[in-house]
């Protein structure tokens, strides 16, 4: 039997409701009083209103409807939730209600978990060590703790899998991380050798790690594999996880009941330490990959949702100047809009579980990719996707060679998009100035509106799939209709002074000493900053107007001279012009040293606390 839903709401000229369900977008049918009306089969759990304009999604409610049990009556009437927090920035409620406080200026820690040491791992960080670096960020009033990327990226468990940024599973954890002491495993005389061994290491020996590892996860496995899949709270794992667990539980090896049960752990063993960092008032940070391994699970299982013939990548920039080649394929979003994105909302959702906020791995992807094709090693002679390229009349009629100076569309024949870096060099003055004007209207202006229209299709659908905070990764090349975008749906801007944007940085930013891709601060164009530059850069930082502060442990520790690592080389985590680099950093100190380390730990408080940015501590 349907369900009758209505809501009286006042549209103007060419606004129209839909009830959102389900990842479903049901439009409404107005009638007089403005009253709006669509019957719908069933009653969701959970359902929301929002408003579209030209298939675009303008306005969403502050927070959904929850129908506990079902309606004795067939016909529910509704009232549109808005926002009752006077002052609050943002459009949508956040699970961590700290965000929504009117004026908050919070201050964290960004740290992949592979790069923590504690005492009780075995060479690499695990989520058991999270919450000793809690009570460390606890200690010196900080509250948000980001991490990188910690979904399974296993293909061979040599080094190319340590690249946290291509999963193999946009839901799977890393098995990596899991806590062999907690799943059985016996700390014998083998096994403190060898965690001796792989503990003094200064970096994270990855393919030992993972060897050794799955070998003994393997025995655990067979000890109390059986045992634990009795229990009530594996099962119900298995049943809730079942969409995603088991085409990756059957795509990894010819034992699916065992990465079951690896997964099963490493969900309790993070949100364990979830739950410890909340009770701490520290909120988690995680990072959203913008794309999935071409061999990943999810390529395999929904191929039509990829453009397999093609690989994402960045052109060239900052980082690298011959661009850059991730290896995973473009999305085909036209084939994810058909069911309403709902891969992504699964996806987001998931992480949801973990995380308090996310930020988005290059969110110009959402707006156009770079996409290359699977012929071409590098970054250099991609093009973006979705665009709008040359006919070849047009470039013929500004006197213009196309060798060197244009690619062909791989989509669409006889259309060209400009090379990004060009060889102008044998070119007449007045061409030169032709294809700068071409070039420049282009990459700069031509797209604006297409680009702005493609992002506004897609991100209120995801950022209304779950309560996390939205961080966007906007550096590079970034046309004018990004920050428009995330300005209107109040995702928060990344802002660093060493990638100075030339405009003041808004509340709702996140700002940052360094990136995973950048060398610290102390190498900033110097050979080694003094600890005492490196506070002024941290204590400007600290003081500006972003929302949120998060800095590299390598950044807080380069203002003391006695903690910090006497190799500035060595705190590097990524070099993006090298497609080979090994993400192996490691704290070159202990959790519990930094624990003890007083004076340090004064300082950092005393930063944040001179920076007003420890004013709302836990149960706000």
């Amino acid at each position: 039997m349907a369900t009758v839903f209505k809501i009286e709401y006042h549209t103007r000229w060419g606004e129209s409701l839909c009830l959102m369900a389900d990842d479903k977008m049901y439009p409404m049918a107005w009638s007089e009083g403005d009253v709006w009306t669509v019957s719908l089969e069933g009653v969701p759990e959970e359902y929301f209103y929002a408003v579209t304009e030209g298939g675009i999604i303008t306005r969403t409610e502050w927070e959904n409807h929850r129908i506990s049990r079902r309606p004795a009556r067939r016909e529910i009437r509704d009232k549109w939730l808005d926002c009752s927090i006077p002052g609050c920035p943002f459009l949508r409620k956040h699970s961590a209600a700290i965000f929504d406080t009117p004026g908050y200026r919070g201050a964290g820690t960004a740290i992949p978990v592979f790069s923590l040491r504690g005492k009780d791992d075995f060479g690499v960080g695990e989520f058991n060590d999270l919450p000793t670096f809690v009570d460390w960020m606890e200690k010196s009033g900080q509250n948000v703790l980001q991490l990188l990327p910690v979904n399974d990226t296993t293909r061979l468990g040599k080094w190319g899998d340590s690249y946290p940024y291509s999963p193999v599973s946009a839901f799977a954890l890393h098995p990596i991380y899991v806590h062999l002491q907690d799943v059985g495993v016996k700390p014998d005389k083998r096994f403190r050798e060898l965690q001796k061994k792989l503990n003094s290491e200064p970096f994270v020996d990855y393919p030992e790690v993972m060897r050794l590892k799955t070998e003994y996860l393997l025995e655990a496995f067979a000890r109390n594999g059986e045992k634990d899949s009795q229990k009530p709270s594996y099962k119900k794992f298995v049943k809730d996880n079942a969409e995603w667990l088991e085409p990756y539980a059957i795509s990894m090896a010819e034992n699916p009941d065992f990465y079951r049960w690896v997964q099963y752990h490493l969900d309790r063993q993070l949100k364990k330490a979830v739950a410890y960092a909340h009770s701490k008032g520290v909120y988690l940070k995680g990072d959203l990959p913008i794309g999935v391994g071409r061999d990943s699970v999810d390529a395999h299982s929904f191929p039509e949702l990829f453009n397999l013939d093609s690989s994402a990548g960045a052109p060239p920039d900052y980082f690298s100047t011959e661009g850059q080649n991730w290896g995973f394929p473009t999305y085909n979003w036209e084939e994810m809009a058909k069911d309403g994105y709902s891969w992504w909302k699964r996806r987001l959702r998931k992480m949801s579980e973990y995380f308090d906020a996310f930020r988005i791995d290059h969110i110009l992807g959402f707006f156009r990719i770079w996409e290359i094709p699977v012929t071409q090693k590098g970054g250099r002679l991609g093009h973006f996707n979705p665009a709008i390229p040359f006919v070849r009349g047009e470039i013929e009629a500004a006197g213009l060679p196309l060798e060197s100076l244009f690619v062909e569309d791989p989509h669409a024949e006889g259309m060209y998009h400009p090379v990004i870096s060009p060889d102008t060099s044998g070119l007449a003055d007045w061409q030169k100035e032709r294809f700068s004007a071409m070039w420049n209207d282009f990459f700069f202006h031509r797209h604006n509106e297409f680009w702005k229209r493609n992002a506004l299709l897609k991100l209120p659908h995801l950022l209304s799939a779950t309560g996390m905070l939205a961080c966007g990764e906007d550096l590079g090349m970034v046309p004018d209709s990004v920050p428009e975008v995330m300005a209107r749906e109040r995702i928060l801007s990344l802002e660093m002074q060493r990638m100075d944007k030339g405009h003041a940085w808004p509340y709702l930013s996140v700002c940052a000493t360094s990136s995973h891709d950048m060398t610290s601060i102390r190498l900033w164009n110097s050979d080694d900053k003094d600890p005492i530059e490196c506070r002024r850069i941290l204590q400007d930082h600290l003081n500006s107007g972003s929302m949120l502060a998060i800095f590299p442990l390598q950044d807080w520790l380069s203002m003391d001279g006695e903690l910090r690592n006497p190799d500035p080389n060595a705190e590097r985590i990524n070099d993006p012009a090298d497609p080979d680099n090994r993400w192996r950093w490691r704290m070159h100190i202990s959790l519990e040293a930094l624990q003890k380390a007083e004076s340090f730990n004064a300082e950092v408080a005393g930063l944040i606390a001179g920076s007003k940015r420890n004013l709302f501590g836990k149960g706000v």
